[in-house]
């Protein structure tokens, strides 16, 4: 190994696991890549700092922690016989390193407002097209791992599965910073217990009580953490704040923004654009938190009334109250709402559906959708999880949880609570 390929060994202190070490040489040359550094100016958890004030961790964070924790978990099946030569395992720690680097400013929270119909793994598949020059074989091999074309299946499930590198390092990390103790999982115990039989990634029947703990962890996480009512509150209000700034851009409106920002406030933008403009991803790839926060700070001062009042509320965390059940709300009763409130900001009717948020959201700890949690017993046979575990019943928790929210002024409450 040349004296440059040792220099590019680094060790990064890992609030989380500790000393993390970069493996290869090129795989460092893919986190050098600015595509790659722009993931530090990206929350992983979007607003969720506004409850949780520790939850200002990146992307970045996030990739080298799912990263350490492949790297882990292709050890154990090596040293449990699995055949994984070293080009296989240097392309699925490349996708696993770049599974998020198609993400937006805010993560999820901005999933499908700047880019239309296009959500984060369309774009990393962007990104890691336009890379694989760095790294030709590589990356290439990484691409078909990421999208499941790859010979060895259960490289992908370590990537994108029920129960996948990606998962365990959030539910960890975003506990960690959160604080929120029920997030975290044995991820030691459940990577040592990994298995691959008939090309599917198993677990050995010894871990089923550290993945009965996982699936709970990733319920509570949900409803605790990423779909927190203040949380759903505050990223409304982000989307809001975006759609109407879109819609003053495309009205003419000289509006503030970074030039890459201002680009797709003004244009709509599908996957075909993407590749009919080599230019777009370049821009894509400048845009950060930054971007989008600095804009929103900027327009607390515009003429607009709209866009002004609802970034104040946004900048100064006076976010709109929250209402969240499990059946529809009383038609009458949202239509008294918007009345009151086009009464109180004194907003036409047209406008009061800015500051007026109806919606829904849902989750399911266990989804058979994205892949079984298969568990090899002891006989040799393969069960799914919910089959077999004797502690829970998964299948309940396979069941989609639905609620309904509505979102209004604090103000327009207060008043009707009186």
């Amino acid at each position: 190994m040349s004296e440059l390929s040792r220099n590019k060994l680094k060790i990064f202190n890992d609030p989380v696991y500790g000393f993390i070490n970069i493996p290869d040489a090129e795989l460092f040359d893919v986190l050098e890549h600015p595509y790659f550094q722009r993931l530090r100016r990206i929350k992983q958890l979007g607003l969720s700092h506004l409850v949780y004030p520790g939850a200002l961790h990146t992307r970045f964070h996030h990739a080298l922690g799912a990263m350490y924790l492949m790297s882990q978990a292709l050890e154990v099946l090596k040293t449990k016989g699995h055949d994984i030569t070293p080009e296989e395992s240097k392309a699925v720690l490349l996708a696993i390193l770049l599974h998020d680097i198609g993400h937006g400013p805010f993560s999820h929270a901005l999933e499908h407002t700047l880019v239309d119909g296009l959500d984060h793994e369309q774009l990393s598949f962007l990104f890691m097209e336009r890379l694989r020059h760095l790294q030709p074989e590589g990356i290439g091999m990484a691409m078909e791992i990421f999208r499941n074309r790859y010979p060895k299946k259960y490289l992908h499930q370590l990537v994108s599965g029920q129960l996948d590198m990606d998962r365990l390092d959030y539910l960890n990390r975003d506990s960690f910073f959160t604080g929120v103790s029920e997030g975290v999982v044995s991820y030691d115990r459940i990577i040592k217990t990994l298995n691959v039989a008939d090309d599917r990634l198993v677990t050995d029947e010894k871990g089923i009580y550290s993945l009965e703990k996982f699936v709970i962890a990733r319920r509570l996480m949900y409803w605790q953490v990423y779909l927190h009512k203040t949380v759903i509150s505050a990223e409304r209000l982000l989307i809001t704040i975006l759609q109407r700034a879109r819609e003053l851009a495309r009205n003419g409106h000289d509006l503030f923004a970074t030039p890459p920002f201002k680009r797709f406030l003004i244009h709509s933008c599908s996957l075909q654009d993407f590749y009919n403009d080599k230019k777009l991803l370049e821009d894509f790839a400048l845009l950060d938190d930054f971007d989008v926060f600095t804009s929103i700070k900027v327009w607390t001062g515009y003429a607009d009334k709209v866009l002004a009042e609802l970034c104040k509320r946004l900048v100064a965390r006076k976010l709109f109250k929250i209402e969240i059940q499990k059946e529809t709300f009383d038609p009458q009763w949202v239509e008294e709402i918007r009345e009151k409130t086009a009464h109180v900001l004194k907003l036409s009717a047209e406008d009061v559906k800015y500051f007026v948020l109806e919606g829904h959201t849902e989750n399911n700890a266990y989804d058979p959708g994205v892949g079984n949690i298969w568990i090899m017993q002891k006989n040799g046979q393969i069960s799914d999880m919910a089959e077999i575990s004797d502690q829970l019943n998964i299948r309940v928790l396979s069941n989609p949880v639905k609620k309904y929210y509505i979102c209004y002024p604090k103000e327009v409450w207060e008043l009707s609570s009186k």
